[in-house]
């Protein structure tokens, strides 16, 4: 990829490369956005654009909406859309973007690579009679989420852009139309993978595995020609790219779980090899502290409840170690047990992630094995007492037993927990002062309630008053500051708010 010629940057600062579009037809279709009738800028992420080397002045202005909508493409596109597969629920599925199209791989002056991606611009090959559209409020929920997501310090893929069509698209209702412009490491799914295993492909897996080494992972060096296909038991760096996935993806779901983020829809296809969130249809924040959690409408067995994340994550990577097989190793049996005794590292690799993320959340700088006790303890409090989770963290703080002024001192449960935490913090070298610092830093202040969303997207698109949207939107992008904030959306809900199920939004 390194040695092909990226073309100068066009006057709005477009710089698009094609590393993906240069592999084997197989991988992709070419496709061309579908117009649409009166698109107009609804959002437009200004400090993102810059970071891409963009004219954020030029293309934040009305006229830019065509080019957002797909009705024009910038400077040096080729739009392709990439094939895939997914198990969705657990079925395998043959997929691929059926509502999505790549315009290329921005080049940043830094000299990185991020996909731009179209969502909702028309159909394409892999719509399976789809309409290959999106409705406003899905595009305006996973703009609003995602930038929360990077605010949180969680990795994310990103919103550059929202445009109505000014087309209604149909559903169980009519809605409004809209396509988001997605921007992301990559879009190379476990899904991506899936398709060529399930193809019995190895060639093509052998390739793209290659790519993937080579865009993400290029320390761990190049596949061979035809090493593994052929009985050659050359070393080759599969094995680390198996390693290398589990543990952003460890890293990551660990971080879901450290503010409370259910993603309502794990599925294969939507967990991305660069480590990356991505894919936010039925996502929400928990309230209350509850394992059990579902927001999605269609999740009626709870397989991608809030407290299942780590172990659907565990079995998506089992389905990825799979389709990686022909390549690890030669010898079937010998390649099983590489795979195996690499994907037993997860559960470990998650739990080291979770505890030191959990420790921050409470203050501890030092470690000791009674603080796994220790936070376990407070969770189950919390899940007793239904307890709001964002909420209980933020308010957390030792020198309360001394006026008698923390909430839920009256517990007799809480306020022995209360004393052990302040126990662990007193054994420590770190003062109070950087303790708080600590805890304030790993702890948000505002996160996107589903409820608040849920009133914001309806002004959107009810009422097309983005007010309550922009606002939230301000709050959540930073989350970790209280001064000026909306006291609506730092506390929790009121009591009798409905639960809001949420919808993938295809």
């Amino acid at each position: 990829m390194s040695s092909h010629l990226v073309p100068e940057p066009s006057p709005l600062g477009w710089s698009l490369d094609h590393s993906y579009a240069r592999l084997p037809t197989q991988f992709y279709s070419r496709v061309q956005p579908t117009p649409v009738a009166k698109p107009q800028l609804v959002l437009f992420n200004k400090a993102l654009a810059c970071s891409l080397g963009l004219d954020a002045s030029t293309l934040s202005l009305p006229e830019s909406a065509a080019l957002f909508a797909g009705n024009q493409l910038p400077a040096g596109a080729d739009p392709i859309a990439q094939a895939y597969a997914g198990h969705q629920f657990g079925n395998l599925t043959r997929l691929g973007d059926g509502r999505a199209i790549l315009l290329g791989e921005q080049m940043t002056p830094s000299g990185e690579r991020w996909d731009i991606q179209l969502k909702g611009p028309g159909p394409t090959p892999y719509s399976r009679q789809g309409d290959g559209r999106a409705a406003l409020g899905p595009m305006l929920r996973e703009y609003l989420i995602s930038e929360a997501m990077q605010a949180l310090g969680i990795p994310t893929t990103r919103s550059l852009a929202v445009v109505s069509t000014g087309e209604p698209v149909f559903r169980q209702k009519t809605l409004s139309g809209a396509v988001l412009t997605r921007v992301a490491a990559s879009h190379i799914r476990v899904g991506s993978f899936v398709l060529f295993a399930a193809l019995d492909d190895r060639e093509s897996l052998r390739i793209l595995t290659d790519y993937t080494l080579q865009r993400h992972f290029p320390h761990l060096g190049k596949i061979e020609p035809h090493q593994g296909l052929n009985g050659d038991s050359t070393p080759n760096p599969v094995l680390g790219l198996l390693e290398a996935v589990i543990e952003s993806q460890s890293f990551l779901i660990a971080h879901w779980m450290r503010v409370g983020f259910v993603h309502g829809v794990m599925n294969t296809d939507n967990m991305a090899l660069s480590g990356e969130t991505i894919d936010y249809g039925p996502c929400a924040f928990i309230d209350t502290y509850d394992p059990d959690a579902v927001f999605s409408s269609i999740d009626h067995q709870g397989r991608y409840a809030f407290g299942n994340q780590p172990q659907i994550a565990a079995w998506n990577l089992a389905r990825f170690a799979e389709a990686l097989l022909p390549l690890l190793h030669p010898e079937p049996d010998q390649a099983l047990a590489l795979a195996r005794r690499t994907l037993d590292t997860f559960p470990l690799r998650f739990e080291q992630h979770k505890l030191t993320l959990m420790r921050a959340k409470l203050g501890l700088f030092t470690e000791a094995p009674s603080h796994s006790n220790l936070i376990d303890d407070l969770l189950h409090w919390m899940q007793s007492t239904r307890a709001d989770f964002t909420h209980t963290f933020r308010t957390l703080d030792p020198r309360l037993l001394a006026n008698g002024s923390a909430p839920n001192l009256a517990d007799p449960v809480f306020l022995a927990w209360h004393q052990r935490w302040t126990v662990a913090l007193a054994n420590q070298p770190q003062t109070s002062h950087a303790v708080e610092a600590r805890m304030r830093a790993n702890n948000p202040a505002v996160i996107p309630r589903n409820y608040q969303v849920e009133l914001a997207l309806a002004d959107a698109t009810l009422h097309s008053d983005l007010t309550r949207f922009n606002r939230l939107l301000a709050a959540v992008t930073r989350p970790y500051e209280e001064s000026n904030q909306p006291q609506e959306f730092i506390n929790p809900p009121p009591p009798g708010t409905p639960h809001c199920p949420t919808f993938c939004g295809t």
